[in-house]
C-alpha cells in the first residue's frame, strides 16, 4: 500500500529517526496492555489497578502490591517480536538513533537497541529500599510473599515509576534531546493518552511524523503519515 511505500522510503533515507512506543509494541510479544477490552484496566481487583500501582499503596500494602505485580506486570518469558527486532536492525544500520519508551519489560534491550529511554523504569531493575542492594526481576519473581534484601532484610521496590511518582530527570531530558533532534519520529503502539510521557513528542521539530497504531490518537490531525495495524506486521515488512 501507498503509505508502507512511504515509510520505507522514509526510513531509508533518514539519519537521526527516533522510535516513541508504547504498550502496543509489546502486545504482540503476548504482554497485555492497560487500556484495552481486555486489559488490565478492564479486570476485576478488590482495588483499581492505578490504585495498586501507586506510590501510596505500595507503602500501605507491599503484599498485594506484589500479588498483583507478580501475576500481572512480570512477564519474564516475553520474547522480542517483529517490531522490537526491526528497529534494533534499524539502529544497527545508522538509521534510527534512538528508542523512548513508555513500557517496562526490557524488551527492546533484549532485541538488540542500543539507546533505549524507559520513561517508566524496568522490571529488570529492583533496589532494596534500605542498603540499595541490586535484584533482578527472577529474584523478585521468586519471592513467596515481599521480596526482601539477602542482606538487610529491606524490603525492594521495583525500579518503575509508579502513580504518584515522577518520572526520572535524566530519563527524560535525554528522550526530549533525541525527540528535538530527530529527522523522523516514529510513534507505535500507543493511544499518547499517558502523560507526561505522551506530550514529549511535541519537542519534535520536524516534518516527519509518522503514527502506527490499531486506533486513533488525539495527534492524527498532526501526523505527516498514519498507518493503521499491528505495528509488528507494519514494521516487519521494511527493508532495512
Amino acid at each position: 500500500m501507498k503509505e508502507q511505500e512511504t515509510l520505507q522510503s522514509w526510513l531509508r533515507e533518514c539519519q537521526r529517526a527516533v522510535f516513541f512506543g508504547g504498550a502496543g509494541v509489546s502486545t504482540e510479544s503476548g504482554i497485555p496492555d492497560f487500556r484495552s477490552v481486555d486489559g488490565l484496566y478492564n479486570q476485576n481487583y478488590a482495588y483499581p489497578p492505578e490504585t495498586i500501582i501507586s506510590h501510596s499503596f505500595f507503602q500501605r500494602d507491599p503484599l498485594e502490591f506484589y500479588r498483583f505485580y507478580k501475576e500481572k506486570m512480570l512477564y519474564l518469558e516475553a520474547k522480542p517480536n517483529p517490531a522490537h527486532r526491526k528497529l534494533a536492525e534499524l539502529e544497527a544500520a545508522g538509521r534510527l538513533a534512538a528508542v523512548v519508551t513508555q513500557n517496562i519489560d526490557g524488551l527492546h534491550q533484549a532485541a538488540g537497541s542500543r539507546v533505549v529511554y524507559e520513561l517508566h523504569g524496568s522490571v529488570h531493575r529492583n533496589y532494596c529500599m534500605t542498603c540499595h542492594k541490586a535484584f533482578d526481576a527472577a529474584h523478585i519473581k521468586a519471592a513467596e510473599e515481599i521480596p526482601r534484601c539477602d542482606v538487610c532484610g529491606g524490603v525492594i521496590k521495583p525500579d518503575v515509576v509508579l502513580y504518584e511518582e515522577p518520572l526520572d530527570g535524566p530519563t527524560v531530558e535525554g528522550a526530549i534531546a533525541a525527540i528535538a533532534q530527530a529527522d523522523l519520529l516514529l510513534v507505535g503502539g500507543t493511544s499518547l493518552a499517558v502523560y507526561p510521557a505522551a506530550g514529549l513528542i511535541n519537542y519534535y521539530q520536524g516534518d516527519r511524523l509518522v503514527l502506527i497504531n490499531k486506533t486513533p490518537t488525539p495527534y492524527d490531525s498532526r501526523a505527516d503519515l498514519i498507518l493503521s495495524g499491528r505495528i509488528g506486521e507494519i514494521l516487519g515488512q521494511i527493508q532495512v
